[in-house]
Formats: structure tokens, sequence, C-alpha cells
């Protein structure tokens, strides 16, 4: 028996599986958030997708995902999809990254936002001076532009 008959099968079932392929790469680029984590190229950067992929869930007081969030357990959550465990508080988080200036930020970098020396809320850095975040009570994940000069940025090794 000839293969023949088999071949546009198999170009068939290649040509699908190509199609789903870009219509996959296509929806990532387009919609922040639906590539696999996988896919980025640093910790940061897939955090930072992860975090995008929360848009819209509530926030509570205490909550760490996957559909609630405070701030710090947002940015626990997407490191620890990532393969980096951060501790549960933001001010704990600062102290175990690496502590940069906001010259050196780069995208999926942790944006600690103190009055003084005391840390009180954290998102994970998106670019354009925004930051992916679990704002406060009533709200929900969302983007929203850096609102003060009093940041500190950290990098999770």
């Amino acid at each position: 028996m000839s293969a023949m008959p088999r071949i546009p099968a198999l170009i068939s079932r290649a040509g699908a599986a190509s199609a789903v392929t870009a219509a996959t790469l296509a929806a990532s680029v387009l919609v922040p958030g639906l590539a696999s984590e996988a896919s980025a190229a640093t910790p940061g950067e897939q955090a930072l997708k992860v975090a995008a992929g929360k848009a819209g869930s509530p926030y509570q007081y205490g909550a760490a995902g996957p559909n609630r969030f405070d701030c710090s357990g947002l940015t626990q959550y997407s490191f620890k999809k990532a393969g980096k465990n951060l501790p549960r508080v933001a001010a704990d988080q600062y102290n175990r990254t690496r502590h940069i200036s906001g010259g050196s930020r780069q995208v999926g970098d942790l944006v600690f936002f103190h009055s003084g020396s005391n840390v009180y809320h954290v998102g994970i850095y998106a670019g354009s001076n925004k930051i992916w975040h679990a704002p406060k009570p009533g709200a929900t994940v969302r983007l929203e532009k850096i609102w003060t000069g009093s940041v500190w940025y950290g990098r999770v090794n």
C-alpha cells in the first residue's frame, strides 16, 4: 500500500497545527497575559504576564490568589508562577530583592512605594512608568501609572 493517500491528511494536520500556533502567537502579542508564563525571557517578564492575566481580579486584604489579591499577594503569586519564591508582605519582598536605581529599572522589576523607610505597597513594573498591581479595597488588579516619586525598585534574582 502506498503512503501517497495519507500525505494530504498529514499536510492538513500540519497546516492546522501551524494555524493554531500562529493564532496563539498573535493573540499573545495583542492580549497581555495570554501567552504562557514559560514563553517570557526573564522571571520578571514571566511574572508580569501572570499579573496582567489577573486583570480585573478583586482586591482582598491578605489574599494571594488565585482569584483575589492584595498588592504583595499578587507579586508573590506572579513570581511563584515564574519559578521564584518571594516572602508574603511588601517590606519583606523589598528586603529579598536586589535594589536598583530608577534608571536601571526594567520590565518585570518590583516597584516599592514607601513613606520614609516604611514600604507600604508593591507592583510589577510594566514599562512606560506603569505598574500592574492590586491597589486597594473596592478596586481590581489593573495597570496604572506610578503616581509618586517615593518609590524604590527591586529585581528578583
